[in-house]
C-alpha cells in the first residue's frame, strides 16, 4: 500500500546520504520545517522502516565484483549487530580503523557494507573463506537437523526479557571554574562537558538491552548563580555568566535526547532539583527542557524534583531519589557511608510510603559526595548508592580531599537481576 511519504523517497535519500548519522526525526523536520508533534512521529516512524530499502549500497575493497549471497550466507558474511562503528570518543570509524578496533582480520575481507539504519550503526562483512569452511557449506546442515525445530525449548532470554534500561549522572556544576594553581588543575568548559556526553551516549547505545530508557539526574547540574550557591553561602569561582550557564545546560540535555531518541520508543527523564548548588537555578533549566523536549519528542517525558526526596517504581524496582543536600536545612545531608541515623530516616520514609513490598528492591539514589560507592549490605531494606561526579573535581575538592573518580552508570534491569556499565573519566 503506498504511503503519502513515498513522494519524498529521493529527499531522504539526499538528506541521509549528506549526513548518515541524522536521526528520522531531523530528517522530517529538513523536508518539512516545522512539522506537528502526530506529523513529525508518523513521518519518522516511515523514515524507519523504509531507510534501509531507501539508503542500502555496498562498498567493495577491490574492483572485483561480490555474489550477491555473500552477505546472505551466514558462513561468508556476518553483521556485527554488537559491535558500532562509532568510536569511544565519538568518530565514526573506517572499515580498517572498525577491523583493527574489534580485532577482525581486515586482510581476509573482500567486501563490505555499512549499516546505517541499524542500531548501533555497524558493518556487513564478507571474509574469504578457507577450505574447511567451503566444505561445511557443501553439507546441508539445515536438513539433517531439521527436526530439530519442532523442539519446545523456550531461549533464556524470552524468559528473562531486560524490563528497562536506566543511565544515572549528577553533579555535572556547569560554569565551574577550575582555578589556575589548584592542586591537580583541570578544564571543565564547554568542549570537555561535550566530550564526555558524547562518551556517555556511545556507552548508552553499546549496552542498551531495552525499549525504555530511565534517565536519572541527581542534582547540582548547574555550579552556582551569580557566582554563589544556592544558599549564597560562598562564593564561587566561575566560567560562565548565567544566561550561558543556562544556555550550555538546556544544550547539554536536549542534545542528549536527540542522540539517545532514534534508539528507544520510550525516555523517561527524572531531575532532582533540590540541591544546594544549582537550586531554583536548576528547576528553571529543567523546567526549559521539559516545555521543549515533550514539543519536540511526544515519546520523552520529564519529570522534575522539587522535593528533597522522592521516589518512583518501575515493576519491582524502586528509586528513592536525593541530591544528599538542600538548598536550604541539611547542611552536612546525607554522608557516603550510610550510618544509623540516616538509616531510620529512609527508613521512616519507606514506611511512610508503603514502599517495603514482598519481591521489591529499593534503591537510595544519592549525589553530593562526588564519591563512588555502592553499599548493598549495610540496610536490610534498601541499597545505598552514591554516584560518582559527571564533572571534574573543584579545586575545593582537589585541596580537602583527593583528585577522586568522576562518571556516570548505565545499568540493565530485569525482572531478578541487574547488570551495571561504569562510565568513568
Amino acid at each position: 500500500m503506498a504511503s503519502k511519504f513515498d513522494k519524498y523517497e529521493r529527499q531522504i535519500k539526499e538528506i541521509i546520504e549528506a549526513d548518515e548519522f541524522i536521526t528520522n526525526y531531523d530528517v522530517v523536520r529538513k523536508i518539512i520545517g516545522n512539522p506537528d508533534a502526530s506529523e513529525l512521529k508518523t513521518f519518522g516512524k516511515h523514515i524507519g522502516r523504509h531507510r534501509a530499502k531507501i539508503i542500502d549500497k555496498d562498498v567493495f575493497i577491490s574492483e572485483a565484483s561480490t555474489k550477491t549471497n555473500e552477505y546472505s550466507n551466514e558462513k561468508k558474511g556476518k553483521i556485527f549487530n554488537d559491535y558500532g562503528a562509532i568510536h569511544t570518543d565519538g568518530h565514526f570509524m573506517e572499515i580498517k580503523e572498525y577491523c583493527e578496533f574489534y580485532k577482525l582480520d581486515y586482510s581476509q575481507v573482500t567486501s563490505y557494507k555499512y549499516l546505517s539504519y541499524l542500531n548501533p550503526p555497524c558493518y556487513n562483512i564478507a571474509f574469504r573463506i578457507d577450505k574447511q569452511e567451503e566444505l561445511e557449506q557443501e553439507i546441508d546442515f539445515t536438513s539433517i537437523f531439521k527436526h530439530l525445530k519442532q523442539s519446545t525449548y523456550v531461549p533464556l532470554y524470552k524468559v528473562n526479557q531486560c524490563l528497562f534500561d536506566r543511565f544515572v549522572y549528577t553533579d555535572v556544576h556547569i560554569g565551574m571554574k577550575i582555578e589556575d594553581f589548584s592542586l591537580y588543575g583541570g578544564v571543565w568548559d564547554e568542549k570537555a562537558l561535550d566530550r564526555r556526553l558524547n562518551e556517555s551516549v556511545n556507552n548508552i547505545i553499546h549496552n542498551r538491552k531495552s525499549t525504555t530508557l530511565v534517565i536519572d539526574e541527581l542534582g547540582d547540574f548547574l555550579d552556582g548563580y551569580d557566582g554563589y550557591t544556592t544558599r549564597g553561602g560562598h562564593k564561587l569561582p566561575q566560567n560562565m555568566d548565567n544566561q550561558k550557564a543556562f544556555d550550555t545546560g538546556l544544550g547539554f540535555k536536549i542534545k542528549m535526547i536527540q542522540m539517545l531518541v532514534p534508539y528507544y520508543d520510550t525516555i523517561i527523564c527524572h531531575n532532582v532539583c533540590e540541591d544546594n548548588h544549582a537550586g531554583s537555578f536548576g528547576y528553571i533549566v529543567n523546567s526549559a527542557f521539559k516545555t521543549a523536549i515533550e514539543i519536540m519528542f511526544p515519546n520523552v517525558q520529564v519529570n522534575n524534583q522539587r522535593k528533597f526526596i522522592e521516589h518512583y517504581t518501575i515493576q519491582n524496582h524502586t528509586f528513592i531519589l536525593t541530591h544528599g543536600k538542600d538548598s536550604k536545612s541539611l547542611k552536612f545531608g546525607f554522608k557516603p557511608h550510610l550510618d544509623k541515623i540516616q538509616e531510620n530516616k529512609i527508613d521512616n520514609y519507606i514506611k511512610e510510603h508503603y514502599l517495603l513490598q514482598k519481591g521489591v528492591k529499593i534503591e537510595f539514589s544519592k549525589g553530593d559526595s562526588h564519591q563512588y560507592i555502592f553499599d548493598n549490605a549495610t540496610s536490610q531494606s534498601f541499597n545505598y548508592y552514591n554516584y560518582p561526579a559527571f564533572s571534574i573535581s573543584s579545586a575545593w575538592v582537589q585541596a580537602n580531599f583527593q583528585k577522586g573518580i568522576s562518571g556516570a552508570m548505565f545499568f540493565n534491569y530485569y525482572p531478578d537481576r541487574k547488570t551495571f556499565h561504569e562510565i568513568l573519566f
